[in-house]
């Protein structure tokens, strides 16, 4: 780290969420009483200060174009991306910034930002679990990692949604000042210096959507109503009135899967409700189509890389953890 410190450019923009902001900027401030020197300011793209999406005011201390490098450049991400279009003015302050950094990173939907100023072409990159699909369909040039909780790729770095800035900068911190510091600012915040799978387990849903006259909509809607049902090739493609051929094409085509992963997803979409209600991992199994506990926890970790019984203590509500016990 140089004398001056290491120079950390959070790139602020109306709208933005604020823990966006706040969880990286804690990081970086806790670090500094582990014997680290994070000198951090913000930076918007006129110099003006910005409003977060609560309406708190952020004072800024300058705008993207002023004279001076950083070491770090960190963009966050708001309720504005993907919902509209990133302004020419937004993408040009991540490039000039980015041009004077020696590493650029992401928060959340940050990665639009990014992704419209060009520096994740031909980059893998996430950003939030929701917004993966809309991320690869705008910018096709982009390797997104739906499931990552952060990704780097050479000096970009990109991080799921909201709270995973926090892992972010963890990350960051742990290239700059090594594991000991970084564990030890995870514990001071009471956070895992690693959390435990990826960020397909807090999804609502791992289906794709299904168009309104798509083939495969009344075989979707079957295997949604009854998904212990015994689902195959031949029953599917019987109800769409294809062959058990062209179903699978359909499905590569439209869905990027076969039919057996599909009926799995829904397996694995009904399992994670029944555990959000608290029920036992057997029944949980049975109700949703796997038959086997073991068959369960193999699609788990196939799909959300954590245990049924892992996601279970992290999602059920207090009354459903009473009725499990």
């Amino acid at each position: 780290m140089s004398s001056s410190g290491h120079r950390v450019a959070l790139l602020v923009f109306d709208d933005m969420k604020l823990l966006d902001l706040a969880g990286p900027a804690e990081v970086f401030a806790e670090a500094n009483h582990f014997g680290a020197d994070y000198r951090m300011s913000m930076v918007s793209v006129d110099g003006r200060d910005v409003r977060t999406s609560m309406g708190m005011r952020i004072p800024v201390d300058s705008s993207a174009a002023s004279r001076g490098a950083f070491d770090t450049v960190v963009v966050t991400g708001g309720e504005a991306f993907p919902a509209g279009e990133v302004t020419e003015a937004l993408a040009s302050a991540a490039v000039s910034m980015s041009k004077r950094a020696a590493r650029t990173a992401s928060i959340c939907t940050g990665a639009f930002v990014l992704a419209a100023a060009g520096l994740l072409d031909g980059k893998r990159a996430t950003t939030h679990w929701h917004h993966t699909r809309e991320l690869a369909r705008r910018y096709p040039g982009i390797r997104v990692q739906p499931d990552a909780i952060v990704v780097e790729d050479d000096a970009t770095y990109t991080s799921a949604g909201v709270t995973a800035g926090i892992d972010l900068a963890l990350t960051l911190l742990e290239q700059d000042e090594g594991a000991e510091v970084a564990r030890g600012v995870a514990r001071a915040l009471v956070v895992y210096l690693r959390r435990d799978g990826g960020q397909t387990q807090f999804s609502d849903s791992l289906l794709a959507p299904v168009g309104e006259a798509s083939l495969l909509r009344v075989v979707v809607s079957a295997v949604m109503a009854d998904p212990s049902a015994e689902h195959t090739a031949s029953s599917m493609a019987a109800i769409a009135r294809v062959s058990p051929r062209h179903l699978s094409r359909l499905f590569h085509d439209e869905l990027a899967t076969t039919p057996g992963k599909y009926v799995e997803i829904v397996r694995v979409d009904k399992a994670k409700s029944l555990l959000d209600l608290g029920h036992t991992v057997t029944r949980v199994a049975e109700d949703s189509g796997f038959g086997t506990s073991e068959s369960l926890r193999r699609a788990f970790i196939a799909h959300l890389s954590v245990p049924p019984s892992v996601y279970q203590r992290r999602f059920s509500s207090a009354a459903g953890q009473t009725r499990a016990a």
